[in-house]
Parts: structure tokens; sequence; C-alpha cells
């Protein structure tokens, strides 16, 4: 049952990650992943934890030979479920497992776009997530040379995977972290 545990996943993710950037990520992940499982009546928990662990172990083995495929290992070792292991590694194209399952697919669907909301958030005046607005992250999202490492191919791609509007998906994912956003420092 650890892939229920927030607390238990919570410390694992410390363990391996000490950046505060790449926990924040975690977290603002964490928050969309979760926000989507309650609108899908879907188990909260362990979306939550999907979520909060897909890049435990980045920050020791950030390469494309070793993530996410270590933290596989790790957690196959801790004694997580298969479908938990898959989902993990389904995050990431490189990896060749396919996004079959909607948790699956929320989860890529979340990860850049996360990513690129606390970007966008981080260049508005009062660096608040409150002032981020659909309108205003589509606009970056043309401009090449910002957050130049998110990839837009898969926030849109993600969107369509999920069957949701791209507008609909930035301004759920922007209300899921203005939920959190003591948490997440926006």
């Amino acid at each position: 049952m650890k892939e229920r545990e927030r607390e238990y996943c919570n410390n694992l993710l410390k363990q391996y990650t000490k950046s505060e950037s790449l926990l924040k990520h975690a977290y603002a992940v964490e928050s969309c992943v979760r926000a989507y499982a309650e609108k899908f009546n879907e188990d909260v928990e362990y979306w939550s934890n999907a979520a909060l662990l897909h890049d435990f172990d980045y920050e020791m083995y950030p390469t494309a030979e070793e993530h996410p495929f270590k933290g596989a290992e790790i957690l196959k070792d801790r004694g997580f479920p298969e479908d938990f292991i898959q989902t993990i590694l389904s995050h990431a194209d490189y990896t060749g497992v396919k996004r079959e399952t909607i948790l699956q697919k929320t989860l890529f669907a979340c990860d850049e776009l996360a990513g690129f909301l606390t970007a966008v958030t981080y260049v508005r005046p009062s660096k608040s997530i409150d002032e981020v607005e659909v309108k205003s992250v589509k606009k970056k999202m043309k401009d090449k040379a910002f957050a130049k490492a998110v990839s837009r191919d898969d926030i849109i791609k993600g969107a369509e995977a999920l069957g949701v509007n791209l507008d609909e998906h930035i301004q759920f994912c922007i209300q899921a972290m203005r939920n959190n956003k003591d948490v997440l420092g926006l």
C-alpha cells in the first residue's frame, strides 16, 4: 500500500531530490494530477503519489539512459506495484512505454505544463500564479526562447491525449496550482 501513502512517497522523493526547484516541480505536477483524479473520480492518493514520484530519480540520474529507469528499479525494490512503475516510465516518450491508462495520459499532460506554468509565473511582476491567465500562457508558448527546455509539443499532445481542449487544460492546471500556491511558492 506504499503507493497510496503520501508521507512515505514524499519522504522517498526528498531522499533522492534535494533541489528546491525539482521538489516544487514534483508538487506542481502532483497538484494538477490530483485535481484531475478528483475530476475523473479516480484514486486521488494513488494518482497524486505517481505524480509526486515521476521525477524523483532525476537529480541523481539525469540522463536519458538512467531516468526514469533507475527510479523504476528503486520502486520495484521497494515493493511498488507494476502498474505504478509503468505509469512512472510512461511519462517519458523515450522509454517506449505506451500511455494507455487515463493516469498515464494525465501525468504526461500535466508534467511539461506544470513546469511551463511555473516559468510563466516567475516572470510575472508579483511572481504569483494568481496573475497567470491562459492568454499569457499561450503567448509565452509561441516565444521559443522562453523556457526553451519545455516541450510545447508535449503540452499540446498531452491535452489531445486527454481529449481536453488546450485552453481548458491550461486553465484547469492553473487553478490546481493556485489551490496549492503556498506549497509551490507561487
